[in-house]
């Protein structure tokens, strides 16, 4: 995405305006019965809830959702530790101090990180393009087509972890909340220091669902709780997807992290409040080539494809390099994206921070700590 608020800023120097327009057939195994047993820097890592590991079913086959999340199959995976929330801004000022590290937005961009998320050809923009910043959702003014993003984001130069929405913007009173404008690499560089690691797409699915198989969301099949959303999410009630205004009332940013009540295994905010970051490769098919070698067997601990393919993206090569990112964000909302589902996914450029994106890590084990 990044790249594209990039040439987006030159498009009339480039000319190339063109290339920027942008079943559940297996029976229910058996999962682990939830259970909440947090560390305490003693008896596991502090921050982190033991994730007892099972068998489920991945993906969903229910009618919201995508290709991508298709057919169920049968997974297993081994216990680990999970971040209760995602890593916040605090935690990450921490790391930043300790290290002087410098995340992807505050650097300039690299070319050749761009080069590959755009159509081959595509020609070189000006030095003076390259500038550090990221994406930013910058909402509309009125009702949109929701069929092209590029109305309500915007590659804003100085926006980063610490700006999240341009540099006029700051975090200060919000040291609690998810850090975002993180790209693939800087959480990777994050978790190096931590001594931690981010979960494979099935270990964040399986801690996500919090030992409700199948359920619709991470809280259960239906949306409202007591009418209420349980998660940050957009409220399309009070305001029209992407419009912002004096008199919005749809979220327009994160909330702080265990504002909303914890699933079965203890995890605050597994959807909703900010996309997070996982280790694999994003394939559309992916699921579609499992159940294919598989069929009906129980696959274990998968860590992904070996490569990316997104015919899906406009303008996009299909197997420009993507990761997966899972959750959704406070921008998603019953008009548009609907990914605060558990089984939802999506591929991102992993060079390209944005401002609803952020992770939390997995850790591993030596012993299970409830028989040890």
């Amino acid at each position: 995405m990044r790249r594209i608020g990039i040439l987006i800023a030159v498009v009339g120097v480039l000319g190339i305006s063109a290339y920027l327009v942008w079943s559940n057939f297996f029976s229910k195994p058996q999962q682990a019965a939830p259970q909440i047993l947090l560390g305490d820097g003693v008896k596991g890592p502090k921050g982190m809830a033991w994730i007892p590991g099972g068998e489920f079913l991945m993906g969903s086959d229910h009618q919201k959702a995508q290709a991508n999340e298709r057919p169920t199959h049968k997974v297993k995976v081994s216990g680990f530790w999970m971040d209760t929330t995602h890593v916040t801004n605090d935690q990450f000022a921490q790391f930043v101090k300790e290290t002087n590290y410098k995340t992807t937005a505050e650097q300039i961009p690299d070319w050749e990180t761009i080069r590959v998320q755009l159509p081959p050809g595509t020609p070189k923009p000006p030095a003076s393009v390259f500038v550090p910043g990221a994406m930013v959702f910058v909402g509309t003014k009125a009702k949109v087509n929701l069929n092209d993003y590029s109305q309500w984001w915007a590659y804003i130069p100085g926006a980063s972890w610490k700006h999240p929405t341009g540099p006029q913007s700051n975090i200060d009173g919000k040291g609690n909340h998810p850090v975002v404008q993180i790209s693939y690499e800087d959480a990777l560089a994050y978790a190096k220091w931590a001594g931690k690691r981010l979960p494979t797409e099935a270990e964040w699915e399986f801690a996500a669902r919090g030992g409700l198989n199948q359920a619709t969301y991470v809280w259960g099949d239906q949306l409202e709780q007591e009418g209420k959303l349980p998660t940050n999410i957009w409220d399309v009630k009070k305001q029209a997807f992407p419009v912002v205004s004096p008199k919005a009332g749809g979220a327009i940013g994160t909330s702080a992290v265990g504002t909303f009540p914890q699933n079965g295994y203890g995890l605050f905010d597994m959807t909703g409040n900010a996309w997070q970051w996982v280790a694999d490769w994003y394939r559309a098919d992916y699921f579609v080539l499992q159940a294919k070698e598989h069929g009906n067997n129980m696959i274990n601990n998968p860590k992904g494809p070996t490569s990316s393919y997104d015919p899906d993206d406009y303008g996009v090569p299909p197997n420009a390099p993507k990761r997966v990112i899972r959750g959704g964000s406070f921008l998603c909302n019953e008009d548009y994206c609907q990914s605060y589902r558990p089984s939802a996914r999506r591929g991102a450029d992993p060079f390209s921070p944005m401002s609803h994106l952020g992770f939390r890590l997995a850790k591993d084990t030596q012993s299970d700590p409830v028989t040890r």
